[in-house]
């Protein structure tokens, strides 16, 4: 049971009475904790308690609320204990908070935050002028930073400096120039391990792995993983260090993308916000659009049955089949396309890999058609239709299958070569091209195969 649900009910109560109580009791908390709390509480008891607590305590709750609840509330707060805690803030939390606010009240914020802390409001204008999704917007710009004379005492001087304003863990010391290139790296545990008159121009690492501003969220998320990083620079082309991104912001960025895959994967337009906090009209838009391309989709598969009509006439029985093959076909294809999609989003497979990929695709839906076939012309058999048609069904499986692999795992390459999200191709909308090829596969396939039982129904395909 959550915590908020055991403490929501009294804590209103003692809110009402006694609020310095509440702050007492806030102290033992986990700021996560009170943030969970805080969700719970109605909007304005719950504006009333972030603008009595200090502005430095209440920055440690704001930061842990999502976009959608940190701007209901700043709607309701009063405009000086907002500044006051965005003041408070880590410089790209402050930086989101501005970002999701509406443009009217995030300027007037902005300055009256320039007033109060210019350089809060200077850093907040440095992230903001970057892409939302991109490296510069999630970086902080509050790092710890000495010149290459500088000693391991000075170094280590700065770090208890840094860390008196900032609650963000340090992991690195930052070596730069007198115009603030970077020139190397020295971790935490290297200062610690060194003397303290020892220049850290000696023991600084220059091969710094680092990413520019414009780097998208995802690429950068991939880069850290790949280099087993916790913290990235970020860097621009000049050499000039703008930031760091930590990488608790990136265990964000990786729930945000994959949360936007799985529900592009079921034809659904990402949602800015939890289930429950979707408005119904909102979730009428993100989901109908999709329902009615796929459906319009559909149009395809009624008219390619409409127009093989006669076959299904001729060959008696065949119409009960239909939706049997092309499911296998629908089926694979959703297989295929989760594998390469994932694939794609960590890196395995690249662009370069069309060929092997659909090789590879090519033989494994033979197989799994031939083993699919084969059941198909058993249960054929098993009810008493011919051997004939009984082939047609495992031949028609094994075309279906192969069709359907390829399709799922070329279909997202090619959306990612034309510069789209590969997880468009969602799995309904590959199994909705599947059923019009399923169909047509079925007739050619029937055609060859039965080709007497066609022309005696006077059928030409």
């Amino acid at each position: 049971m959550k915590l908020s649900a055991l403490l929501g009910p009294d804590l209103k109560a003692v809110l009402r009475e006694d609020p310095e109580q509440v702050r007492e009791l806030m102290t033992e908390l986990h700021a996560e904790d009170v943030a969970d709390i805080v969700v719970d509480l109605e909007p304005d008891l719950a504006a009333a308690f972030l603008a009595f607590l200090p502005a430095e305590e209440a920055a440690e709750i704001f930061e842990r609320l999502e976009d959608h609840e940190r701007e209901s509330l700043v709607q309701i707060m009063p405009s000086d204990a907002v500044v006051n805690i965005a003041s408070e803030m880590a410089a790209d939390e402050r930086a989101d908070l501005f970002s999701a606010l509406p443009d009217t009240v995030g300027k007037e914020l902005l300055k009256q935050l320039e007033r109060v802390d210019p350089g809060a409001a200077e850093e907040v204008r440095e992230i903001e002028k970057w892409p939302e999704t991109s490296a510069g917007h999630l970086m902080t710009t509050a790092y710890v930073h000495v010149l290459p004379s500088a000693t391991v005492r000075e170094a280590v001087a700065a770090v208890r400096a840094h860390a008196a304003d900032h609650d963000e863990a340090v992991y690195n010391v930052y070596v730069h120039g007198p115009e603030e290139r970077l020139l190397g790296i020295v971790s935490l545990s290297t200062l610690l391990l060194s003397g303290p008159d020892e220049p850290l121009s000696g023991m600084m690492r220059s091969n710094v792995i680092s990413v520019p501003p414009d780097m998208d969220q995802e690429e950068v998320a991939k880069r850290m993983a790949k280099y087993d990083l916790n913290v990235m620079p970020v860097v621009d082309a000049t050499g000039l260090i703008l930031g760091v991104i930590t990488i608790d912001d990136i265990v964000d960025v990786l729930t945000q993308e994959q949360t936007e895959d799985v529900q592009k994967l079921g034809a659904v337009e990402p949602l800015d916000v939890p289930y429950f906090q979707t408005p119904f009209l909102q979730f009428i838009k993100k989901r109908g659009v999709w329902l009615v391309v796929l459906f319009v989709g559909e149009f395809f598969t009624q008219t390619a049955l409409r127009h093989y009509d006669g076959v299904f006439k001729a060959i008696e029985g065949a119409s009960y089949y239909v939706p049997l093959l092309i499911s296998a076909g629908g089926n694979s294809g959703s297989q295929s396309s989760t594998l390469v999609i994932r694939g794609m989003a960590v890196g395995e497979i690249r662009l370069r890999d069309f060929g092997r990929i659909l090789l590879r695709e090519l033989g494994m839906g033979f197989v799994l058609g031939l083993g699919l076939g084969t059941i198909g012309f058993l249960r054929v058999r098993m009810s008493g239709d011919t051997d004939a048609f009984a082939l047609t069904v495992a031949a028609t499986l094994i075309g279906i299958v192969m069709a359907g692999c390829t399709v799922g795992a070329i279909l997202p390459m090619i959306l990612k070569r034309i510069g789209l999200d590969p997880a468009t191709s969602s799995t309904p909308f590959i199994a909705s091209l599947v059923d019009v090829l399923g169909i047509v596969i079925f007739v050619y396939v029937a055609k060859f195969i039965m080709a007497g039982v066609i022309a005696q129904a006077g059928v030409h395909v």
